[in-house]
């Protein structure tokens, strides 16, 4: 192969590696029926949980301060009645 086609090539390889890196890092806001929200990767949640899933850019409205409050943890679960559940 000559030096050019190799640089696109590996321009391509590139820029479709990103691409796919920026597509699974997908983040989400989740907030349960008590108003404790957190963030995650996770999206699917049993509709029985409660859990309501927000894109990451989701804020709640001023209005709603006072029902909301950040709750992080690390790992798969979700907060339920102020205890984290994992799963």
């Amino acid at each position: 192969m000559k030096k050019p086609a190799k640089l696109a090539a590996a321009a391509i390889l590139g820029a479709a590696g990103l691409a796919i890196s920026a597509t699974s890092a997908s983040a989400y806001i989740v907030c349960n029926r008590e108003g404790e929200c957190w963030h995650t990767h996770y999206r699917a949640y049993h509709p029985e949980w409660g859990i309501v899933v927000h894109s990451d850019d989701w804020r709640w409205r001023d209005e709603d301060r006072d029902r909301y409050r950040w709750r992080e943890h690390h790992g798969r679960g979700y907060w339920r009645n102020g205890i984290w559940i994992h799963f």
